[in-house]
């Protein structure tokens, strides 16, 4: 498996000084960060600061202009993406569509829908299908790799707060229920999860990054959304406590964000 610059632990996937272009402009600079199996990985920041070309930039459909990307070696990885355009004219019920590209037994089809709380969507066209049941249905489909790593492009959008809450914590079950790592983006500071063990805020390089806790008191942070997010972080609660006391930010230690934030002005 990859190693983190530095080296403590073993990854699944990790990047090392990545940059990329369009067109000469850098959207993304000197962009470190690895997932390591089991764990939660949630990265925010504002519109336009590069969170879905990082993502593209990790499953290797864009090339870095600098840097690298590492894979563990013959990693599985389940991918639900920001959005699905389905054309209206062409009938495919949910059934069909987990049969795409590669064929999926029957059996295994329908048990990935009811691990995912849709059933009752098996034999309904996908056009007809609910924001929120779509997500699950895309997140079915995403299962049956059995993948060590989920990658979620805003998985939310478009939900309202409930769907949104019932979603991750549907996440939570599958890291829980399967041990893959999670790694998802989000704009709304609302949907990250206070179960997330690691935060990575994003605008074009990473400004800060940790635990919720310790990136929600980040300066650099209340530089990015303002003053008045306290609590955003925590506003989906799970039944259960969780202690995020230990800093998740691996090598860069419970202070990484003053290390990263040096002189940079995001006022």
């Amino acid at each position: 498996m990859p190693r983190l610059p530095g080296g403590r632990g073993m990854s699944l996937i990790a990047a090392e000084h990545l940059c990329v272009r369009f067109g000469g402009e850098e959207v993304l600079h000197d962009i470190s960060l690895r997932v390591d199996p089991g764990e939660i990985v949630t990265i925010i920041g504002p519109n336009g600061s590069g969170k879905s070309t990082l993502l593209r930039a990790l499953l290797g459909i864009l090339p870095p202009a600098e840097g690298r990307v590492a894979r563990a070696p013959g990693l599985r990885i389940g991918y639900v993406p920001q959005r699905l355009h389905i054309d209206r004219s062409m009938p495919m019920t949910a059934l069909r569509f987990l049969s795409l590209p590669a064929h999926q037994p029957r059996n295994r089809a329908l048990a990935a829908l009811a691990r995912c709380g849709v059933a009752e969507a098996a034999h309904r066209q996908m056009t007809d299908l609910s924001g929120g049941q779509l997500q699950r249905v895309l997140l079915a489909r995403a299962l049956l790799t059995d993948p060590a790593l989920l990658i979620l492009d805003e998985p939310t959008q478009g939900l309202d707060q409930p769907g949104e809450a019932a979603f991750y914590r549907l996440i939570e079950e599958v890291r829980r229920d399967t041990g893959a790592a999670v790694l998802m983006v989000s704009h709304d500071l609302h949907v990250v999860m206070s179960a997330s063990d690691r935060v990575i805020c994003l605008n074009g390089h990473i400004c800060c990054e940790g635990t919720p806790r310790v990136v929600s008191n980040a300066p650099e942070y209340r530089a990015l959304f303002g003053l008045g997010t306290q609590g955003a972080l925590a506003l989906y609660q799970h039944a259960h406590d969780h202690d995020h006391t230990h800093d998740h930010a691996h090598a860069h230690g419970p202070d990484l964000w003053h290390d990263r934030a040096k002189g940079h002005d995001h006022a």
